[in-house]
């Protein structure tokens, strides 16, 4: 899979929004987006009118930005939503929220998914007692997360049982710091969903 290696922060400038990818970073006052909050290049600062579909296509760029995807995947997204019963845009957002890095981030394992996605990558993480190493696992309700017994003595994880997390983890998650391991309650709904995204735009750009 590609991987972006420039400033994540121009990344929030170019879609308008912070996208909190760096973590608690994006709550300082020095967060770049706060000094700059336009887009980067020599012209981001001037205003052009968009156009519908310009809108669609930034608003499905801001939301693979947020989880960390890439397009051939955030479209297998929508395909699989697609076919669900329900609304085809909560659809797509459940199941990109169920992905494991992301769950790892909710649990406040993480302060951002980049650095969830390096956990669950290097197998600090296991799903109901077998370790999974892949990062768009999709959760089910009821299964148990947790930091891999073997790896609970990492300085990582000592230090994360004597901080408290500053984030409020949504209801449909919880975990526990003292035994590292948490569980998924249930299936995220459209309202624990608090990222700013506009998903009937993204649907109606891939039906067209």
């Amino acid at each position: 899979m590609a991987t972006y290696r420039e400033a994540k922060c121009k990344l929030c400038r170019r879609e308008g929004a912070k996208l909190f990818l760096k973590g608690d970073k994006c709550y300082m006052d020095k967060c770049p987006f706060n000094k700059r909050p336009v887009a980067p290049g020599q012209h981001g600062a001037d205003r052009k009118k968009v156009s519908e579909y310009g809108l669609q296509l930034r608003e499905k760029q801001k939301t693979k930005r947020i989880y960390g995807v890439q397009e051939g995947q955030f479209r297998k997204y929508y395909e699989m939503a697609d076919r669900m019963k329900g609304v085809t845009g909560e659809n797509m957002l459940s199941l990109l929220e169920r992905r494991l890095d992301n769950v790892v981030f909710r649990m406040g394992v993480a302060p951002s998914r980049t650095l969830a996605r390096q956990i669950v990558n290097h197998a600090h993480i296991s799903v109901n007692g077998k370790t999974v190493t892949i990062p768009s696992y999709i959760v089910k309700a009821g299964d148990v997360v947790a930091v891999k017994e073997n790896r609970r003595s990492n300085k990582y994880f000592t230090a994360l049982k004597e901080t408290k997390s500053g984030a409020t983890m949504p209801k449909w998650v919880e975990f526990d710091r003292e035994t590292l391991e948490g569980k998924v309650l249930a299936l995220p709904t459209r309202e624990d969903i608090d990222s700013q995204i506009a998903e009937h735009m993204i649907v109606e750009l891939y039906s067209k």
